[in-house]
């Protein structure tokens, strides 16, 4: 799967911070650090998801499943968010509404297709390419092999005589505001570890007074 990445650790000036910090109290600034890297993570995600899905007209619950987050556990110290950027079945943008003329789905119609299972456990959103409703540009990353088999979202239906295309949505112009919020990460990171911190800090000094 094509991806776009985004790696979120702290800048030279911070860590040298945090290293400081770190000769007074070394576990709770490795967890404040920990928990500020993976509350960005999700911080980035939600509006990441938000902004793509208000762009392409796509139901945010799968711009979710499009992005994968590795929050630090144990020792680490770099958290990672990627974004697939491969095309995405248009079934999966919302709810497919089959109708005469075609199917209906988050705004978007395709004239001449069928919503129906024709592999797999899920239906999706089909064309056959004969069909004089065809057009390639609503069915993106997929490309017809020579023999009529299956080859990126093509499957051949009876036997190869009747080949068939999958509705997808190219995901080509999500890296805008993908980029735009991992652009404001290093300062969000930053306001969430002096957050994280803070709660660290009231911890040791509210121990001690009890001592």
């Amino acid at each position: 799967m094509s991806a776009v990445p985004v790696s979120l650790q702290f800048s030279a000036d911070d860590m040298q911070a945090f290293k400081q910090l770190a000769k007074v109290m070394p576990k709770a600034a490795a967890a404040a650090q920990r928990r500020a890297i993976n509350k960005t993570l999700g911080w980035l995600a939600t509006h990441m998801a938000r902004d793509v899905s208000k762009q392409e007209r796509i139901a945010v619950r799968a711009v979710r499943q499009r992005l994968r987050s590795y929050p630090i556990k144990g020792q680490g110290q770099l958290g990672k968010l990627w974004f697939g950027t491969n095309p995405m079945e248009a079934s999966r943008i919302g709810n497919p509404r089959q109708g005469k003329a075609g199917v209906s789905v988050a705004g978007r119609r395709y004239q001449g297709a069928f919503y129906k299972r024709v592999y797999g456990n899920k239906a999706d959103i089909w064309i056959r390419t004969s069909s004089k409703h065809f057009n390639p540009d609503d069915y993106p990353g997929s490309s017809a092999s020579a023999g009529g088999g299956t080859s990126s979202g093509w499957i051949a239906e009876n036997d190869n005589r009747f080949p068939l295309a999958k509705a997808k949505v190219s995901l080509e112009d999500v890296e805008g505001p993908f980029y735009t919020w991992a652009n404001k990460a290093d300062e969000r990171l930053l306001v969430v570890f002096r957050q994280e911190m803070n709660f660290e800090l009231h911890k040791y000094l509210k121990g001690s007074a009890r001592v």
